[in-house]
C-alpha cells in the first residue's frame, strides 16, 4: 500500500524509528487506495485432495504456469514460492499451500474486482489442463492436518514447530484455513485512530457476515466460522481483541510498543531463517539476541516482525482488517467495499463512530467471542449481532454511494458491490448456514458436492 520509508537495511537505533517508519505513511484521501487480499484452497478435481507443492497437478507447477502471463518468479532455495507483478501485486503461498493474491494498491473497488477477475482467470486457464481447481472456504472442509503437505519456505518450519507451544489451533489456522482481507490508508495519527476503533469493534461483525466454514473432515463442526474460532486458540502473545487500541494514549508508539512485546519468529539472512521463537526485539534492539549478539536489527528485520502479529485488525504502513473467511466470487469484491463504505467517507465513518458509542471492551470482546459459533444470532445489547450487521451493511452503502466511484465500463458506483452482504441481512442466513442446508437436504449429508458449489 505505501513505500518503506529509507532503506530496509537501515539499522533500528531508536523506537522513535519505527514510529516514524508507521507515521510516513500518512497521506491526503486523494491518494488512499485499496489493497485486496484472498486465499483459496487449490485441489485435484478428480480426487478433491488438497494439492501438494510437486507433481502434476501441484503448486510449483501452478506458480510455474502463472509465469505466461508476465509474473515474476520469486525463490527461495531454488523453489518457486511466490511471484511479483511489477505493480504492487503478488501471489504467495500460506503454509498449506494456500493460494494468495495480495492485489495492487488501487483506486476503486472497480478496479480491485477487475484484479481479482483477471487473476481468477488465468489460475483458471494454468489449473483446468492438469485437473485442478480453486475453492473458496473459510477452513478446509475435508482434509486431515496430516492430509495436507507443507510448502517449502523456511519461516513456516519455525512457526510449525513453535504453534504447538501456545494454542491447539496454531497447526490449524496454518495450513486448513483462508480468509478475503482488505488493506486501507489513513491520512494522519488521529484518522488511523479512529479508524482502528471502529474496524476493532466492527470486525466482529464483518466475521459474522462472512461466515463460510462449517465443515471439518467432512461433517458440520458446530461452529459457522470455524476459521475464527482457530484464531482463538493459536496464539495469545499476538493475537486477540487489542483492548488497548480504546485506551485514551492510543496512537503510533502505543502500537510500536504492542510490536515490540509480540515474541519473535526468525531471522531472515539470505536464504535462511534463524529460528529464534519466543525471543524479543527489544533485546535484539541492544544487541543481546541469542545468537545475535552485538548485531542490531535493520528496518528489514522489524518489517519481517511485524507480520508475526497476528490481530484481527493490523496497522502496518496501512491498516488491514483481517476478521472475514474467504468465500464465493462476490465476496471477494464485498469485503473491500464493506470496509471502503465505512471508513473513507468522512460522513460514514462518523455514523460508524456513533454506532459502537458506548460499547465496552467486555462486549466486544464477548462480541467476537460468541460469532465463530453463532454468527449474526448472536444476542447483543438489546438485540442481536444481525441488528449491528444491518445497521453498518446501510452505513456502508451511503458511504459508497457519496464516493461517487463511477465505473467507466458499467456506468455505476460502488454500491453494486455491498449487494451480496444486503442479501444476507435481509434473509438473515449466512453463506455458512447456507451450505449446512445444502449438507442436510441436496448433498445427502455427503461433502464432496462443496468442491462444485464453492469453485470459482
Amino acid at each position: 500500500m505505501s513505500s518503506p520509508s529509507g532503506s530496509s537495511s537501515d539499522l533500528v537505533e531508536s523506537k522513535e524509528q519505527l514510529v516514524s517508519y508507521i507515521e510516513s505513511a500518512c497521506k491526503p484521501a486523494a491518494n488512499w487506495r485499496i489493497g485486496t487480499e484472498h486465499e483459496k484452497f487449490a485441489y485435484n478435481t478428480k480426487t478433491h485432495q488438497r494439492l501438494p507443492y510437486e507433481g502434476t497437478p501441484g503448486i510449483r507447477a501452478v506458480l510455474e504456469g502463472l509465469l505466461q502471463f508476465g509474473w515474476e518468479g520469486v525463490y527461495e532455495n531454488g523453489n518457486i514460492i511466490a511471484l511479483l507483478d511489477g505493480k504492487g501485486g503478488s501471489v504467495t503461498l500460506e503454509p498449506g499451500g494456500q493460494f494468495e493474491l495480495s492485489g495492487a494498491p488501487l483506486s476503486t473497488i472497480h478496479e480491485t474486482c477487475s484484479e481479482v477477475h483477471t487473476h481468477l482467470h488465468q489460475v483458471k486457464q494454468v489449473c483446468e489442463p492438469m485437473n485442478a481447481d480453486m475453492v473458496g472456504l473459510g477452513f478446509d472442509p475435508e482434509w486431515r492436518r496430516e492430509d495436507i503437505t507443507w510448502m517449502p519456505k523456511g519461516r513456516y518450519k519455525i512457526m510449525r514447530d513453535y504453534m504447538p507451544t501456545r494454542g491447539s489451533h496454531g497447526i490449524d489456522m496454518m495450513i486448513r484455513t483462508c480468509t478475503v482481507q482488505v488493506n486501507l490508508d489513513f491520512g494522519s495519527e488521529q484518522d488511523m485512530i479512529r479508524k482502528m476503533r471502529v474496524s476493532v469493534a466492527l470486525q466482529p461483525i464483518a466475521t459474522a457476515l462472512f461466515a463460510n466454514s462449517p465443515f471439518t473432515e467432512g461433517k458440520p463442526n458446530g461452529y459457522l466460522s470455524m476459521r475464527s474460532a482457530c484464531w482463538a486458540d493459536t496464539d495469545p502473545d499476538r493475537c486477540g481483541m487489542l483492548p488497548f487500541v480504546f485506551d485514551s494514549d492510543f496512537g503510533f508508539e502505543r502500537w510500536v510498543d504492542y510490536i515490540l512485546d509480540v515474541p519473535m519468529y526468525f531471522v531472515h539472512r539470505g536464504d535462511t531463517y534463524h529460528n529464534v521463537a519466543g525471543k524479543s526485539f527489544r533485546d535484539f534492539m541492544v544487541g543481546k539476541l541469542e545468537g545475535f549478539e552485538g548485531q542490531l536489527p535493520t528496518m528489514g528485520d522489524w518489517e519481517d516482525h511485524m507480520t508475526t502479529a497476528f490481530p484481527e485488525v493490523r496497522l502496518k504502513k496501512y491498516i488491514e482488517m483481517r476478521g472475514a473467511d474467504a468465500g464465493p466470487w462476490g465476496n471477494l469484491c464485498a469485503l473491500p467495499a464493506f470496509w471502503v463504505g465505512l471508513l473513507y467517507d468522512e460522513t460514514a465513518l462518523d455514523e460508524a463512530e456513533a454506532l459502537i458509542e458506548g460499547w465496552s471492551v467486555e462486549e466486544m470482546s464477548a462480541l467476537r467471542d460468541s460469532v465463530p459459533r453463532n454468527a449474526l444470532d448472536v444476542p447483543f445489547r438489546n438485540g442481536t449481532a444481525m441488528d449491528v450487521a444491518r445497521k453498518a451493511v446501510e452505513i456502508s452503502r451511503n458511504g459508497l454511494k457519496r464516493r461517487g466511484r463511477i465505473s467507466p465500463k458499467s456506468g455505476l458506483d460502488e454500491q453494486q458491490y455491498i449487494e451480496p452482504l444486503e442479501s444476507i441481512v435481509a434473509s438473515g442466513t449466512t453463506f455458512a448456514q447456507d451450505l449446512l442446508e445444502d449438507y442436510e437436504t441436496k448433498w445427502g449429508r455427503k461433502i464432496d458436492p462443496i468442491y462444485d458449489a464453492c469453485r470459482y
